[in-house]
């Protein structure tokens, strides 16, 4: 019996409603319309969408049906996804909130958030998600760069009142700091890397820091290089176990987006086997 074909997935369409530049280098972009009529959350910190974008020379528009494209366009023509987290999502207005790394020209999602206007159109799949703070955990753990700051903010948001716990952020500097609603019992300690490596100041923080008492839920998220050193720590050296962790490299150093998402999978799978034997490398 042949197995079924399995279909790519039906693109939303979606229109910017607003933008909104929260610091020098991050743009929050508010996409809206009937298109998201559908879009539905689960409770998630770690909500994530698909951008569609379409190469040069193609001649569909948004919203894109990802199946027609693929048996009708050669491969070079097929739209180049790009995966960020949902800061908010308002299902009364429609309305979904994505913020967005901004380096000038770098990149693909960047730059076409840094021009975005009223009106023009998205396609996105999705959502996925898969981490969200338990209440019953002893204290939180969260640590990441930039690209992570909309899942942290969402986490700190989602977390009862009572909650425990330290929040490491690395940032460029001063003027990348959010204004984040923190429950009391939480220390939100804000970064500033200036000229060192990425990750270095946010390792740092997180193997000086002295645990409190009571089991850890952690959410890593961020470089892959600073990630992999602080996933070893907790894993080898604090022997926490796999469900009470999120981790896994947004981006990494010296390679562009498609280039990362070749071999992440690979990444991820190495480094569990590596800190599972008690091994490390590069």
């Amino acid at each position: 019996m042949a197995r079924p074909t399995r279909q790519p997935p039906k693109g939303k369409g979606a229109q910017v409603v607003r933008t909104e530049q929260i610091t020098p280098h991050m743009v929050r972009v508010v996409l809206g319309g009937e298109g998201l009529a559908s879009f539905r959350t689960e409770g998630f910190a770690d909500h994530y969408v698909k951008l569609c974008f379409a190469p040069e020379g193609a001649d569909y528009t948004h919203p894109f049906d990802m199946a027609a494209i693929r048996e009708s366009y050669p491969r070079e023509l097929w739209p180049t996804t790009r995966t960020y987290t949902v800061r908010s999502w308002d299902p009364a207005a429609r309305e979904l909130a994505i913020d967005f790394v901004v380096h000038g020209d770098e990149g693909l999602a960047g730059p076409w958030a840094a021009n975005a206007s009223v009106g023009d159109w998205m396609t996105l799949l999705g959502p996925g998600g898969g981490y969200a703070p338990q209440e019953t955990a002893g204290w939180h753990l969260l640590v990441g760069d930039e690209s992570a700051i909309p899942a942290i903010a969402v986490a700190l948001e989602q977390m009862p009142a009572d909650a425990r716990g330290h929040v490491f952020v690395e940032v460029s500097d001063a003027s990348e700091q959010q204004k984040v609603t923190v429950p009391s019992g939480v220390s939100v300690s804000w970064l500033h890397r200036g000229e060192r490596p990425v990750g270095e100041l946010v390792t740092a923080a997180v193997l000086g820091l002295d645990f409190p008492e009571g089991e850890v839920q952690a959410f890593v998220h961020g470089e892959a290089g600073f990630v992999k050193e602080i996933r070893r720590y907790l894993r080898v050296e604090r022997q926490i176990p796999l469900d009470q962790l999120s981790i896994s490299g947004y981006w990494r150093l010296g390679q562009n987006d498609d280039a990362w998402r070749a071999v992440k999978r690979e990444w991820n799978e190495q480094v569990e086997r590596e800190q599972e034997s008690g091994t490390a490398s590069d």
